[in-house]
């Protein structure tokens, strides 16, 4: 998945946010009234989601005021999804090598001989596309003043290093910062997080990942492949949130490139001990001891909302911090939304920008627009990559639904065949009733560049049968699609190249 979205990065950071599927308004020209404010809308948060809701008013015509706090750019930029994707990559490099033997003939051989060269190369396409996307893009934009500080609600506006900014309309978008699990001892352990873990220039010989999440998944392979010993520990199974035969699967590949996986355990305490970190969890009533040089933690991100002085003007957040809004993401306080990260949920820099460019126009136009996840893909960015959208079959069932399943292997892919990698599968889940397509779950090597597909086919309603009787090109992973879709009638082992 991607980790990335919210404001700029003050003392902590602020975190990733959205985009999906939406609903567009129309783009009217917003009838300003200076009277009674300096600003027809004020922006808290200057990552992806405050960019968006500013250039969208802006666009409109909107006079507004963006505020950061440190480092402009969010998480996204700066240290989570670009910094991590590309060291991925850099990792993937090596494993590539490694598995080349998979074609008769070939031999390759790749290694790391200067790994802080590898971070640095990071650091510049970090600072190349801050520079970019976010600080060379504001002077293109009349309507907007940018204002660096930490912000506060006060009455009729937002106050910033003493200075009030009065406007009837505030949007929120302070983004998240890494959550820090509670485990005895964890205070005292200097632990990485997914931000100073992307920043190390010398590469630990161990390492304990805490959390299966998407984040944990990806950073324990990325690690591994580049030599590490790497143990992840979760409470549960290997991402969680993705259908089990997902989980299964992937967690079943990380142990062949020597990924240990100790799920399903209950954290009891961590503790350094001498140049090394202990955690002790227990499983089925027997506590055990795992060491490393170096802990991870990747247990979900926290919302930034302090210091907002959001109890003081009666907006609810959840129990888990995130900022509480409606289906337009305005707040429990009129005129005030929220988007990104710091509303805890769909957090994607992509739904980040999405839910932001709707909280700007509902904001300024009336609240017509609905928020809308419903066709959001989603990515974990593993080797093989894990991307879904829409329902599981858990949640399809949990929702009334009477459903039909087609899971296929990818040694039904052609594609696969060809690359001589068949690890993955794809499973569609379907309304038995109607034949409408309501979820669809890839893993594989290229599994994200195929899944918009899928997002398309569940946005417009489409059935399996539409994506049986579409044409796909062969010899790609999207036409895995196809075969899916098709396997819920025949047995695709059966049929000629090209789903014939």
């Amino acid at each position: 998945m991607n980790d990335c979205c919210g404001s700029s990065i003050p003392v902590g950071e602020f975190g990733p946010p959205a985009s999906a599927s939406g609903a567009l308004a129309a783009n009217r020209p917003v009838k300003r009234d200076l009277r009674n404010s300096g600003y027809d809308l004020v922006v808290i948060g200057a990552g992806s989601a405050g960019y968006s809701a500013s250039i969208t008013a802006a666009e409109q015509g909107a006079r507004v005021a963006l505020i950061g706090s440190g480092t402009i750019g969010g998480t996204c930029v700066n240290i989570g999804c670009v910094p991590s994707k590309t060291l991925i990559r850099a990792a993937e490099t090596l494993h590539s090598a490694q598995s080349a033997s998979r074609f008769a003939g070939i031999a390759a051989e790749a290694r790391i001989i200067d790994w802080r060269r590898t971070v640095r190369q990071k650091d510049a396409l970090v600072s190349m596309l801050r520079q970019a996307k976010y600080v060379d893009l504001l002077p293109a934009y009349d309507g907007i003043a940018y204002r660096d500080g930490p912000a506060r609600l006060v009455d009729g506006g937002v106050e910033v290093n003493g200075t009030r900014i009065p406007s009837d309309r505030v949007i929120i978008a302070t983004g998240a910062r890494p959550a820090v699990p509670a485990i005895p001892g964890i205070e005292a352990v200097p632990y990485l997080t997914s931000t100073t873990a992307l920043e190390m220039e010398e590469l630990p010989a161990s390492l304990v990942v805490i959390g299966g999440g998407y984040i944990g998944a990806e950073l324990a392979q990325m690690f591994a492949r580049c030599g590490v010993k790497v143990t992840l520990v979760c409470r549960s199974r290997l991402v969680p949130e993705a259908e089990p035969e997902v989980g299964s699967a992937l967690t079943r590949y990380l142990h062949d490139e020597g990924v240990t996986i100790e799920s399903g355990v209950v954290y009891r305490s961590i503790r350094k001990t001498d140049d090394r970190v202990s955690l002790v969890v227990t499983r089925g009533g027997r506590d055990f001891a795992i060491g490393a040089d170096q802990v991870l933690v990747c247990t979900g991100r926290s919302p930034n909302i302090e210091g907002l002085g959001l109890p003081q003007h009666g907006i609810a957040v959840s129990p888990k911090g995130g900022i509480v809004v409606d289906d337009h993401l305005q707040t429990t306080k009129a005129g005030v939304y929220a988007a990104g990260d710091v509303i805890g949920r769909d957090q994607f820099v992509y739904m980040a920008a999405y839910g932001a460019k709707l909280a700007a126009k509902n904001a300024l136009n009336g609240d017509s627009l609905r928020y809308d996840n419903s066709a959001m893909p989603a990515v974990v960015f593993t080797d093989p990559q894990v991307a879904s959208v829409g329902l599981t079959e858990a949640a399809a069932r949990a929702a009334g639904h009477l459903v039909r399943v087609s899971t296929i292997g990818l040694d039904k892919v052609p594609r696969a065949l060809a690359a001589r990698d068949i690890r993955g599968l794809i499973k569609l889940v379907a309304d038995s009733g109607s034949g409408r397509l309501l979820g669809a779950h890839i893993l594989a090597p290229e599994g994200a560049d195929s899944i918009q597909t899928a997002a398309l086919a569940i946005r417009h309603g489409l059935t399996v049968d539409d994506l049986a009787d579409t044409i796909f090109p062969y010899l790609t992973t999207v036409e895995g699609l196809k075969l899916a879709a098709l396997a819920f009638g025949k047995d695709v082992a059966k049929l000629s190249c090209c789903a014939g």
